[in-house]
């Protein structure tokens, strides 16, 4: 049985953007194992490679909710898990459900699987099938070297089909599939082609690459984009002495494109796409995703049904978004108030989609933050309001009431200001 690990300390400041990070200590993001203390209870984040789970995992999902938790599931920007509101005392009973539905194959690398995956790839035809097999190589290779329990729980691993889906999501490690049996590895502002067999290989092998950098820099960087100049990865040397054959590809930066989410709707012919309002889904709503063949949770805080294209009646009756007009498609929260201390505002609350205050809503993702840390925001470009301590917003930085924050964010959404990052 897995034991639980002691709540995390507080986290350390973060650094300024565009800034060398100097970290002092490991990192102390929250795991299945190591649970922190939340304003609401103990926080479990459980990784998801390729956000997959399978039908009898959805359901001790839910199970754990309902006895441990809050009775609701968050889904994360990366696609993992989180189970809010634990009891003091339950982590053991945690660790014991999880690790015997499978959920838990390494109790020392189980804050590093940090795998996205493009959520579609197999399902409708439009990419290269195969990255889900990377994920699962590239989990098994990582959980199996004892030397990759070091990378940070922040790390993050990017697998993209070749649609350009998750290409953009601010990966320290990207495969791109590129056509068939090729890969397109980027790290940092590297690129390199290598065969599609040793794809999840390189990724790993990349990953040394950023922890010999990390040490050689020692400035305790979590996350390649934290090495301080003069300290790139040496790619190359690593893949060459992994015996990878790479064939360097420039200029790097160009070839890496966001292409977007999907919108809620059938997936092919055997699969079906919703949404979570907010990135949260109650027991009842991941027991409503079933059955299927599996379920695939995203970083866009949905869920891909795989196995059928039917039943999104059923599912909308649950409070699930299976329209791709509803006004609660790309509107996304932190945990706000009364969760999270650091938290100036119920941003939950205050995220209402504005059609359900009587405004139109539609056009640019917009994220509330219940203080400027930002937690969980989307990349690319969103609406960015952010609470103040004086109780009201920033609408992309305009000091606005709270009285008269939809007005504020329903023009923002429909004109080209917005956030990039």
């Amino acid at each position: 049985m897995l034991a639980a690990m002691p709540p995390t300390p507080p986290p350390s400041p973060k650094p300024q953007r565009n800034e060398p990070s100097a970290r002092d200590r490991g990192d102390a993001c929250p795991g299945a194992l190591r649970l922190h203390a939340a304003d609401d209870g103990g926080l479990a984040r459980l990784r998801l490679p390729a956000g997959r789970l399978t039908a009898r995992q959805v359901e001790v999902l839910a199970h754990a909710a309902e006895t441990l938790g809050d009775g609701s599931v968050s889904v994360t920007s990366r696609g993992n898990a989180e189970l809010r509101g634990l009891a003091d005392g339950c982590g053991t009973e945690l660790a014991a459900l999880l690790a015997d539905a499978g959920l838990l194959p390494s109790a020392t690398h189980e804050r590093v699987r940090n795998i996205v995956v493009s959520p579609a790839a197999g399902l409708d035809g439009l990419g290269g099938p195969e990255v889900q097999l990377w994920a699962r190589e590239l989990d098994a290779l990582l959980c199996a070297a004892p030397w990759a329990a070091a990378l940070s729980g922040r790390f993050l691993f990017v697998l993209d089909d070749g649609r350009g889906d998750v290409a953009g999501l601010g990966g320290d490690v990207t495969l791109v599939a590129v056509e068939a049996g090729r890969a397109r590895l980027y790290v940092g502002g590297q690129a390199y082609h290598v065969a599609g067999t040793d794809a999840a290989r390189a990724a790993l092998t990349a990953a040394g690459a950023f922890l010999d950098a990390a040490r050689a820099a020692g400035t305790g960087a979590w996350r390649v984009g934290e090495l301080p100049d003069g300290h790139a990865p040496d790619l190359a040397g690593a893949l060459a002495r992994a015996g990878i054959a790479a064939e360097p590809v420039t200029p790097a930066a160009s070839l890496l494109l966001y292409g977007g989410p999907p919108a809620p709707g059938p997936l092919g012919a055997r699969a079906l796409y919703v949404l979570a309002p907010l990135g949260r889904l109650t027991a009842a709503q991941l027991r409503a995703l079933l059955p299927a063949e599996e379920v695939r949770l995203t970083p866009w805080r949905g869920a891909v049904v795989v196995g059928t294209t039917a039943g999104t009646d059923r599912l909308a009756a649950h409070g699930l978004i299976t329209d791709p007009g509803s006004p609660w498609v790309n509107v996304t929260a932190c945990t706000g108030r009364p969760g999270c201390a650091k938290s100036l505002a119920d941003v939950r609350a205050d995220a209402v989609p504005a059609p359900a205050r009587g405004l139109p809503g539609a056009g640019t993702p917009v994220h509330y933050s219940g203080c400027e840390r930002r937690c969980g925001h989307p990349h690319g470009t969103w609406v960015d309001v952010v609470a103040t301590a004086d109780g009201a917003y920033l609408v992309n930085g305009a000091p606005t009431p709270r009285t008269a924050l939809h007005e504020a964010v329903t023009t923002a959404r429909t004109t080209t200001t917005a956030t990039t990052r």
